[in-house]
């Protein structure tokens, strides 16, 4: 099963100790060596009609199908501080689809004239999948593509299919809201679901399984890593103003209180907050070995 890495943020931030961590699992402290990828969004100084907009963001994105640990590219982005309001980062072990960079997470695609950025953990079913391919084959997914060969891809590609052929415009983000947590637990229900996703505003977070994450904010402590001998003391490199919030498959720090997502529950931030919640009537947590045993129940490499 693959792992997932978020960060919200209400001030741009360098995820650069967060990521330290991450990478190492690609292949050093855990076994998903088949490539990795990290999308920043970044508050962007470009102008519409000589205005620049509040919330006006630029994509920045890397991808290497080599193990992160190793990678070159995973140098660059420890050694630049990119500072970000939003970003996903994915490190992959293949189940479906060679490694190569086409297969690589995370995925981007235009939705209502916005950048969406999608990571996916698990393992679609193959009715899922079929059925994906027949409506490609029908002319009735014209909307989105893969470009690759993954189950992940196709259940982006799906997911904005039902967006654009839904809403032929953007609806209020309440709205959205609900259609992305009905759609996230119908993939959910076709196979081992987790993701997220962010148009550079919000980010989104589904957990089929495992999901946690975690909102560092004043007063500030100091945070040791659980894959690496690296230690920060936030209060250092922080204001007190500052709200950021990392989402991870397994929880990156061994000092910290991490909030779990419930199984089925999604959640969007925006500015480090919680901004939309909906939770399942009975919530239910997997402990992380129970969680690693879900995904090799359905064929998901851990």
């Amino acid at each position: 099963m693959c792992q997932l890495l978020g960060m919200n943020c209400n001030t741009p931030t360098d995820i650069g100790f967060s990521f330290a961590g991450f990478r190492r699992r690609g292949g050093m402290t855990d076994s998903h060596e088949d490539g990795f990828g990290i999308a920043f969004f970044e508050r962007s100084d470009c102008t519409n009609n000589g205005e620049t907009a509040n919330d006006s963001t630029g994509l920045r994105l890397f991808h290497d199908n080599r193990p992160s640990h190793l990678s070159p590219v995973a140098d660059l982005v420890n050694n630049y501080p990119i500072k970000a309001m939003n970003v996903i980062a994915h490190i992959r072990k293949a189940t479906q689809g060679q490694n190569c960079l086409a297969n690589t997470h995370p995925f981007v695609r235009e939705v209502w004239g916005e950048q969406w950025v999608f990571a996916h953990n698990g393992q679609m079913n193959s009715e899922f999948i079929k059925r994906c391919q027949r409506l490609q084959d029908n002319g009735n997914a014209a909307h989105c593509q893969p470009v690759g060969s993954t189950d992940s891809e196709m259940a982006f590609c799906y997911l904005v299919n039902r967006l654009k052929s839904t809403f032929k415009t953007r609806p209020d983000d309440q709205t959205l809201f609900n259609f992305l947590t009905t759609q996230c637990r119908y993939l959910s229900a076709n196979g081992l679901f987790n993701c997220l996703i962010s148009n550079g505003r919000w980010q989104l977070a589904y957990a089929g399984s495992l999901l946690f994450y975690l909102t560092r904010q004043a007063p500030f402590g100091e945070a040791k890593l659980a894959d690496d001998d690296l230690a920060i003391n936030f209060s250092d490199v922080t204001t007190d103003t500052d709200k950021v919030t990392i989402l991870v498959t397994v929880p990156l720090t061994e000092n910290e209180k991490w909030q779990q997502l419930a199984v089925n529950e999604c959640l969007i931030f925006s500015e480090g907050e919680i901004i939309y919640k909906d939770s399942p009537s009975q919530r239910k947590f997997l402990t992380i070995d129970e969680g690693i045993a879900v995904a090799r129940a359905v064929g998901a490499s851990v």
